[in-house]
C-alpha cells in the first residue's frame, strides 16, 4: 500500500517571511492551492525528501505551510514518523483546526498562527484556541496580525488582549500589509504602545517581499 499522498506546490528552500522566525532559512513543505501547480508526495517520498534535503544543506528549520496545512494530519504524522530531520519543525496555518496539535505534538516545535486582512475579525476566537492548545501541549507559539487599512487598531488590541489570555507565553508579532507605508505614519508607534500594554512579548517588523521571502 502506498500510503497516504498530498498534492504539494513544493519543497523549497528559502527565507522565512514573517513571524517569530522571520529571516531563518527554513526547508519549505508547501500544500497547494487551487490555483497553484502540485506535484503529489506520498508521505515516504515527502520524509525522504526532508531528509535529503536537510542533510545535505543547513537551515535553521523546516515550515510546513501552505493551504491550510493541518488538514493533512495523518499525512504528516507518516511523513515524520521516521523522524527525517532533528530539526525543529514549524507550521504557519490560520489556526482554524485547533484539534490537529494534540496528533502532531511529537512532529512540531512551532506553531505560528498568521491572521491577515478582513479574516482577523472573523478568525481571532479559534486562532486562540489553538495558541492555547499549543500551550497546553508544550510547544512554541506565536501569533502573527498582517493589519491594513481595513483593520482597526481597536480589533488588533483585542486580538492580542485574547492571545495573551490564552497563553502569556505567546509570542506576537505584527506586520503591516503589502504597500502600507509605515515611514510617514505615527499608527505603528502608537499601536505598538498600547499592544505593549497588553502583552510582554510583542513585536513589529517589515515582512520580507518575495522572492526572498516566503511563507
Amino acid at each position: 500500500m502506498a500510503g497516504p499522498t498530498a498534492a504539494l506546490a513544493g519543497i523549497p528552500a528559502g527565507l522565512q517571511a514573517q513571524g517569530v522566525w522571520q529571516g531563518r532559512r527554513q526547508l519549505f513543505v508547501r500544500f497547494a492551492a487551487e490555483a497553484e501547480t502540485a506535484t503529489m508526495y506520498t508521505a515516504e517520498a515527502l520524509g525522504n525528501e526532508v531528509k535529503r534535503a536537510t542533510g545535505r544543506s543547513a537551515f535553521h528549520s523546516v515550515c510546513i505551510s501552505g493551504r491550510d496545512p493541518l488538514s493533512n494530519v495523518e499525512y504528516l504524522k507518516n511523513a515524520f514518523a521516521s523522524k527525517p530531520t532533528s530539526l525543529p519543525v514549524m507550521v504557519d496555518c490560520d489556526g482554524q483546526r485547533p484539534d490537529a496539535l494534540t496528533p502532531l505534538k511529537h512532529v512540531l516545535a512551532m506553531v505560528q498562527v498568521s491572521l491577515e486582512g478582513p479574516n482577523i475579525e472573523n478568525q481571532t476566537t479559534r486562532a486562540v484556541e489553538t495558541l492555547k492548545m499549543a500551550s497546553g501541549e508544550g510547544l512554541q507559539h506565536c501569533l502573527v496580525l498582517i493589519i491594513d487599512e481595513r483593520i482597526s487598531d481597536g480589533l488588533v488590541i483585542r486580538a492580542v488582549e485574547q492571545a495573551h489570555a490564552a497563553s502569556a507565553a505567546t509570542s506576537v508579532v505584527l506586520h503591516a500589509g503589502a504597500g502600507i507605508a509605515v515611514d510617514r505614519d505615527r499608527r505603528w508607534m502608537m499601536l505598538m504602545e498600547r499592544a505593549a500594554g497588553s502583552h510582554a512579548d510583542v513585536r513589529f517588523s517589515l515582512r520580507l517581499p518575495p522572492p526572498t521571502g516566503m511563507k
